[in-house]
């Protein structure tokens, strides 16, 4: 039976190259969304600086993998048949847990999901082991998983969530009073300073305090690095200061902006050293295991574990090749950058689209804290209070061009906090989420960076405690789904762990499906979206006639299909087009949502040239509104297996589609030539049908005395019968409204 567990091994070892690669995506924001945010360097200068501190960190993780060999449970009490159950569980569960975060785009902890199926999985399979012996109970269990490490570890993970949050905002809060928004004109006399503090941290804790991981570092100068830690730091930072003076007087050097570079090659350094256990650490462990026991020369479930219980050095070229699986990972996935953009979103300082709606919770937050403020503001003497709002007043231009999402001030404590936090965990070996902290750490920033200000805090919250929520989802469903999962292949073998693995490769090929088309939506959105803003040569008044034009051949597509869905029974149609509506609708919302923006473009015309064009996005809108009130009536009569229409019932309605469709395409031709001398003819063509609708529906009320119809059938009907009416109303009003638009913006270029 030596090759099944052969085979278990090279599966362990499948599984962590899918795990790097689905982690990578999700732990990327840890040391991208600084750099990023502040636009610190073109993107591939910072994406080369991060896989250079990624392929040198992975050099640092030996030490880390202790975790996975004997951090959460006793190895020595599970012979090597239950040791390979609990380590395939693990990796099973992880590569699916891990990519479902990805694909919804939330970042969450690679540490805390290993750990909790660690967890799972050997509570899963000591309870079987006590379930046979007749001399233990459930009060044994203790005896079997290492509490005391799990607990200690679970908990410095929770203390480095509050921890990040409070340090973050206390380092912020001060080296925004001593720079100001308006830090460039500090930086003559404070920015070396600030950088060579930065760094100088950065550097003890990263690198010297990493060399104890490496497994090529000799003995002497680790011993060096220890005695002389002080003299170090000292050093280092009047040679960082001295050197960031001497390139701010020649080239203007920016202090900040090498900090964040810096930082960010630390940070991905860190990441690298500190997460890397918890993708190859459990297959390294199954290695480990299956050579002593191909050794030993006894069967599989006599020979126990004893081994695990010792020290491991992990290969240089192991890691290194990990290394570089992440480095391309980095590079290729699109779920990476999903996950940055919540982190960034959450933190940026300026306006705009929020990715998450308010509750209950983030209003009493907020509402708790402007109180707070203000008794604070009452306390303070009047000029100690204009001090400190001078100093986080906002310049009219942001200091840093590309429109940022926040300067580079605060993305250089965000990557020196982060990483001295993470870094400090590492070489006490203690597997804190890097997640966690880069985020908390970041969240903390803006908090005392007033980014979360009174138009955005409520959303800001939400959006945090949706992170947060997430994480301890994570522990919970980890726990549970490998502890269901040991269960499953400790009864099942070699069948359930081929069954597994493929419930595994065909989730992770339906979700990249689902978030591939998803962000192609995305992009799709963003560019109609981008034709909406104003040029300098003068062609908003094609691009609104496209964005209009565009919008009428959508609501002709998603009406028809819905109404002739619903006549058919097609349930498939009526759920693909009910995703389509669902895409107009944030379409049609995200031009509203830049509303400002484009009104701002349009200050050289007149007042009544942006009227008009709220209106039509307004009328937009609304029509939005009344195809889905179409749309989700039929797909939930035709899902939920109501009665069929009648047929009279049938014939009418396809005959007002098809009367519809013509008015769409009439409409369309007359947008897209800018007709609007024809307008008139259109609008009595479309009074005439509205007229033809109420017909429809007094025919409706004779079918309800009569008893012909149910309540159902009559509360479906009657309400596209209004719907339909409300979309030829919202699309009159739209071609006037674009019409007007038109002729005011005409007039004005003339």
């Amino acid at each position: 039976m030596d090759y099944i567990y052969l085979i278990f091994v090279i599966v362990l070892f499948a599984l962590a190259i899918s795990d790097l690669i689905v982690g990578v995506s999700n732990d990327a924001v840890n040391f991208l969304n600084s750099a990023i945010g502040a636009k610190a360097a073109p993107g591939y200068i910072i994406m080369i600086v991060a896989s250079l501190g990624v392929l040198v960190g992975a050099t640092f993780s030996g030490g880390m993998m202790e975790v996975a060999r004997k951090g959460i449970f006793n190895p020595q009490m599970f012979n090597f048949a239950e040791i390979m159950t609990i380590f395939l569980a693990v990796m099973i569960t992880d590569v699916i847990l891990l990519d479902l975060f990805n694909t919804i785009g939330l970042p969450t902890s690679t540490t805390v999901s290993i750990v909790f199926e660690l967890l799972g999985a050997s509570v899963a399979v000591s309870v079987v082991k006590i379930a046979m012996d007749a001399t233990e109970t459930m009060a044994d269990l203790g005896t079997y998983i290492n509490s005391g490490s799990a607990l200690a570890i679970i908990g410095g993970i929770l203390l480095s969530v509050v921890l990040a949050f409070l340090i973050g905002s206390l380092v912020q809060y001060l080296s925004r009073l001593l720079f100001s928004f308006r830090y460039r004109r500090n930086l003559k006399w404070a920015g070396s300073a600030f950088g060579g503090i930065a760094i100088s941290a950065i550097f003890y804790f990263i690198v010297i305090k990493g060399l104890k991981g490496t497994t090529y570092i000799p003995e002497y100068i680790l011993e060096y690095v220890k005695t002389h830690a002080f003299t170090i730091i000292g050093v280092s930072f009047i040679g960082w200061t001295l050197i960031l003076q001497i390139l701010y007087g020649l080239f203007k050097t920016n202090a900040p902006r090498v900090v964040v570079i810096v930082g960010t090659f630390a940070l991905a350094m860190a990441f690298a050293g500190n997460d890397l256990v918890n993708f190859i650490g459990v297959p390294l462990a199954g290695l480990a295991s299956y050579k002593a026991y191909a050794a030993s020369g006894m069967e599989a479930s006599e020979y126990m574990m004893d081994i695990l219980a010792q020290p491991v050095q992990s290969g240089t070229f192991i890691l290194l090749g990990a290394g570089a699986i992440m480095i391309a990972t980095l590079w290729t996935s699109s779920k990476a950058k999903s996950v940055v953009a919540t982190t960034v979103d959450l933190s940026r300082q300026d306006e705009g689209e929020e990715r998450f709606d308010a509750t209950a919770f983030s209003r009493f937050m907020v509402r708790a804290s402007v109180n707070f403020n203000e008794g604070v503001a009452k306390i303070l003497p009047a000029g100690v209070r204009k001090g400190i709002e001078s100093r986080f007043q906002r310049p009219d231009e942001p200091e840093d061009p590309g429109n940022p999402a926040f300067d580079m001030i605060r993305a250089a404590v965000n990557l020196s906090v982060a990483s001295i936090l993470i870094a400090i965990a590492t070489s006490l070996k203690l597997p804190l989420s890097t997640t966690y902290v880069t985020f908390m750490v970041a969240m903390g920033t803006s908090l005392a960076d007033r980014a979360w200000g009174r138009d955005s805090a409520v959303y800001r919250i939400t959006g945090v405690f949706t992170v947060i929520s997430g994480w301890f989802m994570t522990a919970i469903v980890a726990f549970s789904a490998a502890f269901l999962v040991a269960l499953f292949l400790n009864y099942t073998n070699i069948v359930g762990i081929v069954i597994m693995v493929g419930v595994a490769a065909i989730f992770i090929i339906k979700t990249h499906a689902a978030h591939k088309s998803s962000e192609a939506r995305k992009k799709e959105r963003a560019t109609e979206n981008e034709q909406e803003f104003i040029d300098e040569t003068g062609k908003y008044l094609d691009r609104s006639n496209n964005a209009v034009k565009t919008a009428l051949i959508k609501a002709s597509k998603i009406y028809f299909v819905a109404i002739n869905g619903l006549i058919n029974e097609d349930r498939r149609k009526l759920k693909t087009i009910r995703n389509e509506i669902h895409d107009y609708n944030n379409h049609i919302k995200d031009l509203k949502d830049n509303l400002y923006r484009f009104l701002t473009k349009l200050n050289k015309l007149t007042p009544e040239t942006g009227h008009y064009y709220v209106q039509v996005l307004d009328y937009m809108r609304e029509m939005a509104h009344a195809l889905n009130y179409v749309v989700e009536p039929a797909h939930d009569h035709v899902a939920n297996k109501h009665k069929s229409l009648k047929k009279e019932q049938q014939k009418e309605l396809a005959e007002l589609s098809e009367k519809i469709s013509e008015i769409f395409n009439k409409t369309i031709h007359l947008v897209k030539e800018t007709k609007y001398n024809e307008l008139g003819e259109i609008v009595t063509e479309m009074e005439g049908l509205i007229n033809h609708i109420q017909e429809m529906r007094r025919q409706q009320i004779k079918r309800i005395k009569k008893g012909a119809v149910n309540t159902r059938n009559s509360m479906l009907y009657l309400g596209l019968m209004q719907e339909s009416k409300n979309l030829l109303l919202f699309m009159i009003n739209l071609l006037k409204a674009q019409r007007d638009f038109v002729i005011y913006t005409e007039k004005h270029l003339d």
